[in-house]
């Protein structure tokens, strides 16, 4: 997913837990967060909690993606409560994935396709 994501452009910070995440997103403060919500230790739910308990109005408005599994509306429900912007399930399209990231930033892409080295099919 990474590599998907640097090919259209992103520079990407990756983590292997919540709190690795939590630390990387205050010291970075990047643009989205895009989190899994099953995560080793903490959970991806306790780490936007976390995140958008930090008294930096950035991060508390900062779009956050949970990428999960967990499709059915109540793990959406759970998701946005926590302080998720958005719910995507997986598996995700390259492309589309790439799209719900712009969007989430407020870039338009109707006119252009995004850059991920994957042709639409």
């Amino acid at each position: 997913m990474a590599a998907i994501l640097e090919r259209a452009g992103a520079t990407v910070l990756t983590a292997g837990s919540a709190r690795e995440a939590i630390r990387l997103v205050i010291t970075n403060c990047p643009s989205v967060l895009v989190s899994d919500i099953e995560m080793p230790g903490e959970d991806g739910l306790s780490l936007v909690r976390a995140l958008r308990s930090v008294p930096d109005l950035r991060l508390q408005q900062m779009p956050a993606i949970a990428l999960t599994a967990q499709a059915w509306w109540t793990n959406r429900r759970n998701a946005l409560a926590a302080g998720f912007s958005l719910h995507v399930a997986k598996p995700v399209e390259p492309t589309e994935l790439v799209l719900v990231i712009a969007g989430a930033l407020g870039i338009d892409t109707t006119n252009r396709a995004p850059q991920t080295g994957i042709e639409p099919v």
